[in-house]
């Protein structure tokens, strides 16, 4: 609790210090004569605190200048008169600090009587290891006679302020939601989904009359009842969810965000965990099936269910927590697979999913509480909680694959391909559907007299779904699914292979490193090298497209099968384009000759880890896809990208980068 409330007070002062003035910044206008001006910006740098140059990978400080065009010409590039402090970085690597003050000057022509000129400057102040948030600053700057002529548009130019050059390094800042705001919504309502799903399993329903029993012989007022239910529901969430938030705070405390980033791809890609998990999940699915039954130990269960008859709050925290123990058999694979899935982009994700999946399970059981008279319209439990089950059962199965899917190519096993993965799918929804019509019965089913209007809906979907699937083992792209399928290039008779407008970047696989193991979607040609890559783009003069992407990227697989795949976007990646995927989870072993030894001392030997080094401390950004149009002497040409399903922003994203790469 002590380090608890240390870690609020430093965010509170994190806060203040963000507030404070730590950085003045002042202007002045130099006429030289002829309609030639200078125009200087000074910033005062409070002792103690610096801001950085414009190497620096994450926060460098920018001057964007807005002017009248036809009226201003800027003359040459921003020139840095300060000295930048050099300091070098674990993640950032080597950057510049001004300390004191930094100086700038930009020559401009005048064309006009009089014009405006606004200078957004963006910077960020830090001292001993606190900052200040990210801080935008408008100096203007009056030429001439300003009320001649006034702004009618204006243009920006960006630039990196970078001292010890003649001209500043053109740089782009990174995206840091790389995962995208619409793959968290994705997961949320996914998780939303689980948990309503959770509520009528034959481990959780038959809960709902103890929790009703539970509050019906509380006493006292109806207020404190309503008190009493909230705290309940509030107890259900807090047991789900802190866990998950308990692991993500300790490890950024003790190791920082990359160690929790680090945890949580170790579990995403590693097959150790994938292996568990799916076994798991085969286990759980058997026991849904009936040929076992899952218990936590009795007397864990008895012990809280006891301490539950205490009354008070301790009584409701206990009598929630038996909820979650009871519930655990049917919850459980539920919870990892919302879990493993949200670990894919950010790792605050995980804590965002399981509460809404904890807020939707513990939400009907407060209504209940709050309201016990509601129990009496419930169905009362019976046979179709087993169905339920069964059901559940056939959906542990299906899922359980994509773990060992996961494994399968991170570690280029072989043994589940695209076509293995969906006959699996196939014959698991179609023994499905026949349980749906009665066709099949486990040994714990009743007796299936008649079938009912809800179970023949749901065989027409079930079925319907596996002649949707059937197509995808001759090459249909089933972009439905592309996130939960093994890659379309892992598909052996693929019909569709090599009709779309494909490239050849090189003359063979056997040229293209790891190009035996490694394979562009859409049998478009490219590299999953950087270097290799840039030796071929400088021949073929052309740009890089680099894509940091991964086995196990659900958000990569949807964006190749539903924005790379429309005609456009591989028309210009094709002909426009040198692409370069580079595989942030691969556990392939590097020659000893690649292995990179970070700033703490810790050698990188896979290429997954060499390629998500590389893309942390140049781009700073730990989540993919993340998409980067890069051109000569490593220069980014325009603002990378990532997940976005929008295929005419992304084809505008492809066009921009060839223009600004062939100016």
């Amino acid at each position: 609790m002590r380090k608890f409330l240390l870690t609020i007070l430093a965010l509170v002062s994190f806060t203040a210090l963000a507030q404070d003035n730590t950085v003045e910044w002042q202007q002045q206008v130099k006429d030289n004569g002829n309609g030639s001006y200078t125009l200087v910006i000074k910033a005062e740098i409070a002792d103690g605190w610096h801001i950085y140059d414009g190497t620096h990978m994450v926060t460098p400080t920018t001057i964007q200048f807005n002017y009248p065009e036809g009226d201003v010409v800027l003359e040459g590039d921003l020139r840095a008169l300060s000295k930048a402090k050099p300091a070098q970085d674990e993640y950032f690597g080597s950057y510049g600090e001004y300390e004191g003050e930094a100086i700038f000057e930009q020559d401009v022509t005048l064309k006009a009587k009089g014009a405006t000129v606004e200078a957004l400057v963006s910077y960020q102040a830090c001292t001993h290891g606190n900052c200040s948030s990210p801080t935008d600053y408008k100096l203007t700057f009056e030429l001439g006679d300003v009320t001649a002529k006034s702004v009618k548009s204006t243009s920006a130019l960006v630039e990196k302020i970078d001292t010890g050059k003649d001209a500043p390094v053109a740089e782009v800042k990174a995206v840091k939601d790389a995962a995208g705001g619409g793959s968290l919504w994705a997961m949320i309502l996914e998780a939303i989904i689980w948990g309503l799903a959770a509520l009528v399993t034959p481990c959780v329903f038959p809960m709902i009359p103890m929790t009703v029993s539970f509050f019906m012989k509380g006493s006292g007022s109806p207020a404190k009842g309503r008190i009493n239910a909230a705290l309940y529901g509030f107890f259900i969430v807090l047991l789900y969810t802190l866990p998950i938030a308990a692991i993500i705070i300790i490890t950024r405390l003790v190791g920082g965000g990359a160690v929790t980033a680090d945890i949580f791809q170790w579990l995403a890609t590693h097959w150790v965990p994938n292996i568990i998990f799916f076994l798991v999940f085969m286990v759980f699915a058997a026991s849904f099936f009936g040929a076992f039954e899952i218990t936590l130990p009795s007397w864990l269960v008895n012990k809280s269910d006891e301490n539950s008859e205490k009354g008070g709050i301790a009584g409701i925290f206990f009598m929630a927590l038996t909820l979650v123990l009871v519930s655990f058999s049917c919850t459980g694979p539920i919870i990892g697979s919302v879990l493993i899935k949200s670990t894919a982009g950010e790792f605050w994700n995980p804590i965002v999913t399981m509460l809404a999946f904890s807020i939707t399970f513990a939400l009907p059981f407060t209504i209940f509480a709050f309201f016990p008279s509601v129990l009496k319209k419930l169905p009362k439990s019976g046979g179709w909680l087993n169905s339920v089950k069964v059901v559940l059962g056939f959906v542990e199965v299906a899922l359980g694959f994509k773990f060992l899917s996961v494994a399968d190519q991170v570690y280029h096993w072989g043994i589940l391909d695209r076509e293995v993965y969906l006959a699996i799918w196939i014959v698991v929804f179609t023994l499905l559907g026949f349980y749906l019509l009665g066709k099949i019965r486990f040994a714990h089913d009743s007796e299936l007299k008649h079938l009912s209007v809800t179970r023949l809906a749901l065989a027409i979907g079930v079925f319907s779904f596996v002649v949707y699937l059937i197509p995808g083992m001759w090459g249909a792209p089933l972009e439905k699914l592309s996130g939960y399928l093994p890659p379309q290039s892992t598909l052996d008779f693929d019909l569709t292979r090599n009709r779309g407008v494909v490239a050849p970047q090189a003359a063979s696989t056997q040229e293209v490193k790891y190009g035996d193991v490694l394979h562009l979607p859409h049998g478009l040609q490219g590299f999953f090298d950087l270097e290799q890559a840039e030796q071929y783009a400088a021949k073929a003069d052309k740009p890089i497209f680099i894509d940091f992407t991964g086995h196990g990227c659900v958000n990569c697989r949807e964006m190749e099968a539903r924005v790379w795949s429309d005609p456009a976007v591989l028309d210009i990646l094709s002909n426009e384009y040198v692409i370069c995927a580079l595989y942030t989870d691969d556990k392939m072993t590097l020659p000893e000759s690649e292995w990179v030894t970070t700033d703490n001392g810790t050698v990188l030997k896979s290429l997954g880890k060499v390629n998500a080094h590389y893309a942390l401390t140049r781009f700073g950004v730990n989540a993919q896809p993340y998409y980067v149009i890069q051109g000569k002497d490593e220069q980014v040409l325009v603002e990378p990208r990532g997940y976005n399903l929008d295929v005419a922003q992304f084809v505008e994203f492809l066009k921009s980068g060839v223009e600004a790469y062939r100016k």
